[in-house]
């Protein structure tokens, strides 16, 4: 709260408890927000406590959690994978034999084994064609339909979602309605307040300077007795000196 001086004036708090929420911003009537003094004395406050600070910016991570630790380093696939990066080979082509058809070697062609393994090759991928088409004429058939259905219960989350979206932003519309009428209605109690704060501040700090100058002459006067050889304690406890009875 700034004085008309343009001091701030500040009188020292009770202690809250640590779990207590303090709440001070009155946004819709707080004019110190743009008062020139009083940022000058934020951004000063902001600074000096930077200063004092001993966390540097890399200490306020510290608090959090500590991220989840991948050990690629210790997997197996992935260790052949950088030692052949570290020595510039070209990766390792993908094994295609399995997808063609071919006959047996000229040294196999009596071979019955060979023969054998070749038609059982064919068969498998026959029917790997086979359910290549199966999977083709279902999602010709079925696709479409699929992926509408699938829009649809997307574009149901989305609506959802703007209906949470806009029911959130009425409630918060609400909340500041209803924080700026009460603050716009006890404005005029807060300023008589503030006032009253400031007015109670300087005569506290006009009672310390009397407090202070009555002090001095407390001093002054028992260095005098003590200069005339008069012992004040003594005579309080025995009663009043002469020249008070007088």
């Amino acid at each position: 709260m700034a004085a008309n001086n343009g001091d701030i004036l500040m009188l020292e708090a009770p202690p809250q408890p640590s779990n207590a929420d303090i709440i001070d911003a009155l946004p819709y009537i707080d004019d110190d927000y743009g008062n020139p003094a009083v940022k000058e004395e934020v951004d000063r406050l902001v600074e000096e406590e930077m200063r004092r600070s001993t966390k540097k910016p890399s200490d306020f991570l510290k608090d959090l959690p500590p991220l989840f630790k991948y050990s690629f380093e210790n997997h197996p696939m992935l260790a052949r994978e950088y030692e052949r990066v570290r020595a510039g080979k070209p990766p390792t082509p993908l094994d295609m034999s399995r997808y063609g058809l071919e006959t047996p070697s000229a040294n196999k062609r009596n071979d019955e084994t060979a023969w054998k393994q070749a038609v059982q090759k064919s068969q498998r991928l026959l029917q790997h064609q086979l359910i290549r088409l199966e999977n083709l004429d279902l999602m010709s058939k079925h696709g479409a339909d699929v992926w509408k259905q699938h829009n649809q219960r997307l574009e149901a989350v989305l609506s959802r979602m703007q209906a949470m979206a806009i029911e959130q932003n009425e409630k918060i519309e609400i909340v500041n309605r209803e924080r700026k009428y009460h603050q716009q209605n006890t404005a005029s109690e807060l300023n008589a307040l503030s006032d009253q704060w400031r007015g109670l501040c300087l005569k506290n700090i006009e009672i310390e300077a009397a407090c202070a100058i009555i002090e001095n002459d407390i001093h002054e006067l028992k260095k005098e007795a003590a200069e005339r050889g008069w012992n004040l304690e003594a005579n309080v406890e025995n009663g009043p000196l002469p020249f008070m009875e007088q």
